[in-house]
């Protein structure tokens, strides 16, 4: 798979995940992707000071991505 076949499929699990948590005021931006590895994305809206922003990016979103794309390791929020 190259950079951008990866960047798509993540972009893909991602819109799977949106209609969710703008549903509760938020959203979420890829930011980037490193060595192919690790997400870098930027919940936005209400998710910045959610205070289960966290296990939403890791049960949610991290678990999503992983399905989709899963040489996916890590998700991290900036």
């Amino acid at each position: 798979m190259t950079s951008e076949e990866l960047r798509e499929e993540v972009k893909n699990a991602l819109d799977k995940i949106r209609p969710y948590l703008q549903n509760d005021g938020g959203d979420i931006t890829l930011v980037d992707i490193e060595d192919d590895k690790i997400v870098k994305v930027r919940l936005e809206g209400t998710c910045t000071n959610c205070a289960v922003n966290q296990m939403t990016l890791k049960s949610g979103v991290e678990m999503t991505i992983k399905e989709f794309v899963p040489q996916i390791e890590q998700v991290i929020s900036i």
